[in-house]
Order: structure tokens, then C-alpha cells, then sequence
């Protein structure tokens, strides 16, 4: 797989981030979380005006190497066509749903969301919707793999820590 610009893609709580980092580390490339791209503050609860954050995305992809990840469609499907490997982590609503629940430190109303968020993955017919992500990973022509729960995350991993970019 050539994953000199790799696109990560999934339901929240299935491993987008902690991939995207390693991937990052091994591989020395930057990488951008959609989620910083998209809210304005860490509490994620005021958005980014939708053109604002489309131009953010865009400079993050028009880098020549990087690794960006983000469940966020209608952004992902502008970025899109600058990957060369796009990855979707197409894991089981309730293990994302148990791995919110892991890390999330505090019940509140915001983590009560998420998890509404989480479990209607499969359900929802909006751009961040499993019906979505996999119009796009079937759309897309370059290398790609879909990951199905967390031992292949972690075996794909590993098996990065021999890839090296040219």
C-alpha cells in the first residue's frame, strides 16, 4: 500500500485516532484529526462554519504526506481524491460503543450523545453514516483496506512498522 497521504475513515469510537497517531509515528508523517477540523472548541459543541472547515481540510490534503482521520463524509469526500490509501474501520457499532465508554472519563450529556451517535451508525442515512463511508471506500480506486475489529487494527499496524515511504 502507498501510504505517503492515508485516509482514515469509521463510526466514532472505532479506532480512527489511536491508528492515525501510530501510523503517523512510524511512518514520520503529520497527521490532522478531522474533529479539530470541524469544532471549533475541545468540547465539541460549537461547529466550524462548514466552508471554513472544507478550507482547512483542503491545506491539510494538499500536503505531499500525511495521515488524516475523521468519520466526517462530507469532508472526507472533498479530500478524497489526494489520498493514496484510504483505510475504514468498519468495526461493530457496540465495540465502538464500549470503547467510547473506556475512554471518556466523565457522564455527561455530551458522551450521552456520542453514544447515540455511535450506536445509530449503521442506521443513519447522513454523510458520516456507514451507507456513506462505504460509498466511499467502494468509490475509491486507490489501495485500500477495510479493517473489521481491533485485532486486524492492531495486526495492520504492526505490519506498518516494516513499511517505509519513499
Amino acid at each position: 500500500m502507498d501510504l505517503t497521504r492515508t485516509l482514515i475513515i469509521g463510526n466514532s469510537g472505532s479506532g480512527k485516532s489511536w491508528l492515525a497517531q501510530r501510523l503517523a509515528e512510524r511512518l514520520q508523517l503529520p497527521w490532522t484529526d478531522l474533529d479539530r477540523i470541524h469544532w471549533l472548541s475541545d468540547e465539541h459543541s460549537i461547529a466550524r462554519l462548514r466552508n471554513e472547515a472544507l478550507g482547512m481540510a483542503r491545506i491539510a490534503a494538499d500536503e505531499e504526506r500525511w495521515v488524516i482521520e475523521g468519520g466526517y463524509g462530507w469532508i472526507v469526500s472533498e479530500i478524497l481524491h489526494r489520498a493514496t490509501a484510504l483505510i475504514w474501520l468498519c468495526i461493530d457499532d457496540v465495540d465502538c460503543v464500549a470503547n467510547i465508554r473506556r475512554r471518556e472519563a466523565k457522564d455527561d450529556e455530551r458522551l450521552i450523545a456520542l453514544l447515540e451517535w455511535a450506536e445509530s451508525y449503521r442506521k443513519r442515512d447522513d454523510p458520516s453514516g456507514f451507507a456513506a463511508h462505504r460509498h466511499l471506500f467502494e468509490g475509491f480506486t486507490g489501495s485500500k483496506i477495510q479493517l473489521m475489529d481491533r485485532t486486524e487494527i492492531t495486526d495492520f499496524t504492526s505490519e506498518t512498522a516494516i513499511i517505509s515511504i519513499s
